[in-house]
């Protein structure tokens, strides 16, 4: 007699693996939506987790707060405190952003059309209604960036599909571009300009460099996420201080290690959440240049 199979075993087995390969990921319930907060969390009222767009002193060993949530730990994808989460699971998520990675959600046949147009080629994953295109590198989210199209990368997840097919390729300036504002206007009445396409780092530029390429990327993914929770004030400070901090990293390394490159990411995401542009390059360079003995 057939036995019958365990869909919710096979969802956690399947967060593992993710989670062997660097993969943040969490449990999404009936409707594809992460599970609601447990009652201390509710409503925030705990302060949400220190990563999330407004931070805060959350510790909650539970799956709350969505993608935020979202881990690579086994211990944690296996504890009591997940444990029903996993037995009521009707999908597996993962962060993208957390990988460094980007998700074109195409959701309709049109959608994928004009990806086929328009974009680069890279890893296909079929959905129920279209496709989702997975790129090499994060950049920030944004729904309806044209009819059809979702970007999920930072702060927020992407359902779990299975691998899909074809290369994985470098994020383009065609993605980017899908969700640099035209103008935005900080505090104050300043008009920043619009985000400029830039060079992102990758190995080539950091032949002298004696950190893994995994290592400089998680780095610098956790420092552009605390640079765009700085939604309200302190984004150029903060961009001071991660520009600051990963510089210190490469004090022993003979160079050189991109950290030009590094740090346009780092005052990109300043300028996305309101820093007008010199502002944000002058705190950068700051940064940089504070670190004593870094690398070029």
């Amino acid at each position: 007699m057939t036995q019958p199979t365990d869909i919710r075993g096979e969802h956690l087995r399947a967060a593992l693996s993710l989670a062997a390969s660097g993969v943040p990921v969490l449990p999404l319930r009936a409707g594809k939506v992460p599970f609601g907060n447990c009652r201390r969390c509710t409503d925030n009222a705990c302060g949400g987790r220190a990563n999330m767009k407004n931070p805060g002193p959350c510790a909650c060993a539970r799956p709350c707060h969505a993608w935020a949530a979202a881990t690579t730990d086994p211990t944690v994808l296996q504890s009591r405190e997940w444990a029903r989460a996993w037995r009521e699971a009707a999908a597996v998520a993962y962060y993208p952003g957390g990988a460094g990675l980007t998700v074109v959600d195409l959701d309709n046949p049109a959608a994928v059309t004009w990806a086929r147009a328009s974009l680069p080629t890279t890893r296909t994953v079929p959905t129920t209604r279209g496709e989702h295109w997975i790129y090499l590198g994060a950049m920030p989210s944004a729904n309806r960036v044209r009819p059809g199209v979702d970007i999920k990368s930072r702060m927020s997840y992407a359902r779990w599909l299975g691998p899909g097919t074809g290369r994985m390729t470098a994020l383009p300036d065609a993605v980017r571009a899908l969700v640099v504002r035209e103008e935005t206007t900080p505090a104050r009445g300043e008009v920043v300009s619009s985000v400029p396409e830039r060079a992102t780092w990758d190995r080539t530029v950091a032949t002298g460099c004696r950190h893994t390429e995994r290592y400089i990327r998680t780095g610098l993914e956790r420092g552009l996420a605390l640079v765009q929770a700085r939604t309200e004030s302190g984004a150029a400070s903060q961009a001071f201080g991660v520009a600051q901090f990963l510089a210190t990293q490469h004090t022993a390394c003979p160079g050189p290690c991109g950290l030009a490159l590094l740090g346009e990411e780092i005052a990109a995401a300043a300028m996305s959440v309101g820093v007008p542009e010199a502002y944000a390059r002058r705190a950068v360079a700051n940064g940089l240049n504070t670190a004593s003995g870094r690398a070029a």
